[in-house]
């Protein structure tokens, strides 16, 4: 495998996940459950320095991280970049309260120095020539770009069966239970927060990349409004839904990082409002953000069980406790759209993976959906799982002027949108809805395993729905179910972002606290 064994500059060689730097701190600093705006607030007061907390985080990967497979690498500078932080501040040049501060990227997002795969074999010397806007952004405020995440391969978007993890980084394992599933498609970075691999870290949601990892490992999510945070320099699957977002131990600390991340980018036209639309999102949390607030109640939807109805209702309860008016919402709210999201997402990965691939160095092979379906067909590392969607993307020929492709997206965006979510917020005076985030983690089954179940039976997604309207979605920790992490959902209208993370706040100060696995420490 390609983890544990990545670049170091430019050329593939053996790299332990410790990196390149020879830098060591002097003075140790335990990092275990410390929320980022604690460590901010220690390097600002001289308590720490950037190196001690960046080699914390290093040992921690060292130690914990083998039965996980969360880390696919550790940056070869990370510890030069630490020490370039600690220079700045005993220069009295902090750039800000991210400056020194580790984070992840997860394992599709261009970052100079690393390859950025998708997991996949296929883009092994994909090494960028330059940062993605939202690690340009990270490095602008002094952040210490800690490395890359695992993730499912291709950000899921490759087979309709069992696939935990990806060919590059290995089967992700939640570290609440290493038998269970840490989900998909931000796998890496869901464990990586649970286990206190870094103060923060970055996922891709495309139809529930974030909520997902975030509901079964126990941490906080955003998927940010469409538009909110630059896109460019992330391996697509559709233009229409891909977002990248915060994930962090806490709602302040995901506030932290999306104030760095929003704003426009003019390489990516869905960002033109955000400059006008972006704040300080942890400066603004109100912990009274509920009181008055009228918010819609979804049940029925994936992971609603006998087991989870209690934690839920205990959630809703804390709502109102904190002055929230709950209204239920009718059974079958949300229009099942899944068919007709992933017919038009096959265009979609046709056109966009091609627009990226046409920018990879040279040294990449591989330029259209057709190359990937030979290259995944015939590596040995790769061709044991099959690409239902890559195939599926080749046939959806005509590009995007095909008329059926227009006739879907119409659709889809009209339903999920006007007639879906907003209808359901207008009718209804609302000004969010909550849901279940989804079960308890799973076991993972074998690689393969096919899936049953037609894409159009069963209830609509949350998190489907509220990606095709671009709306955001914010999951907070909610509980246990059986000794599994479960989380809340909370989706609101574009732009509502700073809203759902003051309700979000409200309710982490008021409701259960997050439990830290604790399974992963003695793995073997």
């Amino acid at each position: 495998m390609l983890n544990r064994s990545l670049i170091c500059g430019a050329l593939i060689s053996t790299l332990t996940l410790a990196g390149c730097s020879k830098e060591t701190p002097e003075t140790p600093y335990a990092v275990e459950e410390v929320s980022l705006a604690q460590i901010s607030a220690d390097l600002s007061a001289k308590k720490t320095t950037s190196a001690a907390v960046t080699q914390a985080y290093i040992d921690r990967i060292n130690m914990y991280d083998g039965p996980l497979n969360a880390v696919i690498v550790v940056a070869p500078d990370a510890l030069e970049q630490a020490a370039a932080s600690d220079r700045r501040r005993a220069d009295g040049k902090s750039l800000g309260p991210l400056d020194g501060i580790p984070v992840l990227l997860k394992d599709n997002i261009d970052a100079v120095g690393m390859p950025n795969t998708a997991g996949s074999f296929a883009l092994a010397e994909n090494i960028p020539a330059q940062d993605a806007e939202a690690t340009k952004r990270l490095k602008a405020a002094g952040a210490v770009i800690l490395g890359k995440t695992n993730l499912s391969q291709w950000a899921g978007y490759r087979t309709t069966d069992s696939f935990s993890g990806s060919s590059v980084g290995g089967t992700a394992h939640n570290p609440y239970d290493l038998t269970k599933s840490a989900a998909g498609s931000s796998s890496g970075s869901g464990i990586a927060m649970a286990t206190s691999f870094a103060a923060g870290a970055l996922g891709s949601d495309t139809a529930g990349s974030i909520t997902g990892p975030s509901n079964v490992n126990g941490i906080v999510g955003l998927r940010p409004t469409r538009g909110l945070v630059s896109r460019r320099g992330v391996v697509p699957i559709t233009e229409l839904q891909d977002t990248l977002g915060p994930m962090a131990r806490s709602v302040t600390d995901t506030a932290m990082l999306l104030t760095v991340l929003a704003g426009s980018d003019p390489a990516d036209p869905r960002t033109q409002d955000a400059d006008t639309r972006k704040t300080d999102y942890a400066k603004t949390l109100d912990a009274a953000a509920l009181k008055g607030a009228r918010i819609g109640v979804l049940r029925g939807l994936s992971g609603y069980s006998d087991k989870t109805q209690p934690v839920f209702d205990a959630a809703l309860e804390v709502l109102k406790a904190q002055g929230a008016e709950l209204v239920e919402l009718p059974a079958g709210s949300i229009e099942n759209l899944n068919a007709p999201g992933l017919e038009a997402e096959a265009w979609n990965f046709n056109h966009d993976i091609a627009a990226y691939l046409a920018t990879a160095p040279a040294a990449v092979k591989v330029r259209t959906v057709e190359d990937l379906i030979a290259f995944h067909k015939t590596d040995p590392r790769e061709s044991n799982i099959s690409v239902l969607y890559f195939e599926e993307a080749a046939a959806a020929t005509g590009g995007l002027q095909n008329p059926r492709y227009l006739e879907l997206m119409e659709l889809i965006q009209r339903r999920a949108g006007p007639e879906g979510y907003d209808a359901l917020l207008s009718q209804n005076n609302l000004t969010a809805i909550v849901a279940l985030a989804g079960g308890p983690a799973d076991t993972i089954p074998a690689d393969g395993t096919p899936r049953t179940g037609a894409r159009d039976a069963g209830p609509g997604s949350f998190t489907r729905n509220a990606a095709i309207a671009g709306y955001p979605i914010l999951t907070v920790p909610m509980g246990a179910v059986e000794g599994m992490p479960v989380g809340l959902s909370f989706v609101g209208p574009a732009w509502s972002d700073q809203t759902l993370l003051s309700y979000g706040y409200a309710y982490e100060q008021a409701g259960p606290k997050r439990v830290p696995p604790q399974a992963y420490k003695t793995a073997k």
